[in-house]
């Protein structure tokens, strides 16, 4: 039992730190798992595994990044909107960032700063069955199209489509 009001603050402090630290995901305390990875099928219809946990797969032959994280599934170009550079996945600080010029970016691709002006570009995608199949054939940019870009992703949750008999 605390004895002074100095004490109570203390203790109550530290209890609030605990519980705020418990509550953060293991996604935000260790990272996204990072996995090469190749897809299948033609470019307008290329396949993926469909992610079944938090990760960052990248697909270095198509320039595409897949990521699972926070509940939704997005595709990524891998080069930077600003200069195309290549961006790479920051472990520890839970982002990806330019290799050129360190425009920072959100796992969502949502830019943070940087010299960029956008956010990165997606691609359209869809979920069929286990699948993951990326649209390479359309590249779609947060500044000309906000409503297309914001759609560029599924709810990893969401049950896989079934076939009908």
């Amino acid at each position: 039992m605390p004895s002074s009001r100095r004490e109570f603050l203390g203790q109550s402090r530290c209890a609030l730190m605990v519980v705020a630290a418990c509550a953060l995901s293991s996604e935000s305390v260790f990272g996204l798992p990072v996995f090469l990875v190749d897809g299948r099928g033609a470019r307008a219809e290329r396949r993926y595994p469909f992610p079944v946990a938090d990760s960052v797969n990248i697909d270095r032959d198509e320039d595409v990044i897949i990521v699972r994280s926070a509940g939704h599934v997005y595709a990524f170009n891998l080069s930077c909107p600003h200069e195309h550079a290549a961006v790479k996945w920051v472990e520890k600080d839970h982002r990806f960032q330019c290799t050129k010029h360190d425009s920072r970016y959100q796992p969502d691709g949502e830019h943070i700063s940087g010299r960029a002006t956008r956010n990165m570009d997606r691609f359209p995608v869809r979920r069929d069955g286990a699948q993951l199949v990326v649209n390479l054939d359309k590249m779609i940019q947060s500044d000309k199209d906000p409503s297309g870009w914001s759609a560029a992703t599924i709810a990893a949750s969401a049950p896989a489509p079934t076939e009908k008999a």
